[in-house]
């Protein structure tokens, strides 16, 4: 498979490491100083794109693939809020493909899965109650992480008694709290908990290196590059958890 890698920071060249180990081929390499080579020949030919960049380049990023009709698998976090998200399903609509994520571990995606399940089997029980905390490493801009967000966003929808998140340590009703910690040079720590009265049930997921997540992402640029054009996906459809 022919990959181009937008974004080659310290992401960027754990995948373009991943990739060439897995038997693939980089065609193309956009950083800051050479977006231009998003118009040649050499991106054109990708089967898929890998982006990791910062949030204030991730939507410019896609787009620029959108033009050269080049599917992209993006772990940028930061730039997918509302608005920009309903311009990006309205371009898949028209045939463009992206599979985003916030976060392409595929240990994080099974613990999402197990997130949503126990969410779903404790809304019964309102002596049950919810936090979540993340650590990341001192150079991680956006705060709390992509993840963090989305394993809120799935509790939130899949438990009734709550109807919002919010970055806090205090709690309210109806409010998941959330907490986000900046240390050392962690890769990432996400620990979901509920505590009663009588006990205390925690899901948490250490990451321990970058390597991680370079491996899923080019997973799932394996996996795009077999999917119908024209959608927009989610590690859940590359690893059949979405019923879940």
């Amino acid at each position: 498979m022919k990959i181009a890698i937008i974004g080659h920071g310290k992401m960027g060249r754990e995948v373009e490491k991943v990739a060439l180990s897995r038997g693939h081929e980089i065609v193309c390499i956009i950083d800051c100083d050479n977006r231009d080579d998003f118009q040649s020949e050499a991106f054109r030919s990708a089967d898929v794109a890998i982006e990791f960049s910062v949030p204030v380049a991730g939507m410019s990023n896609v787009l620029a693939s959108f033009a050269e009709n080049v599917p992209v698998v993006s772990g940028t976090t930061g730039w997918l809020d509302e608005a920009t998200a309903a311009e990006i399903e309205q371009l898949c609509a028209g045939g463009a493909t992206l599979l985003h994520a916030t976060n392409f571990s595929l240990g994080v995606n099974v613990t999402m899965a197990a997130n949503r399940l126990l969410a779903r089997l404790l809304a019964p029980y309102p002596e049950y109650h919810a936090s979540l905390e993340e650590v990341h490493h001192i150079h991680k801009l956006d705060h709390p992480s992509g993840t963090a967000i989305t394993l809120s966003e799935q509790l939130v929808s899949a438990n009734e008694r709550y109807c919002s998140w919010a970055e806090t340590d205090i709690p309210a009703p109806g409010v998941l709290p959330v907490r986000a910690l900046r240390e050392g040079e962690v890769p990432g720590i996400h620990t979901v908990t509920w505590t009663s009265p009588d006990d205390s049930i925690t899901l948490r997921h250490e990451a321990k290196s970058r390597h991680g997540f370079a491996v899923g992402a080019v997973v799932a640029a394996e996996w795009l590059a077999k999917a119908p054009r024209g959608h927009r996906y989610s590690m859940a459809d590359v690893l059949g958890l979405s019923d879940i």
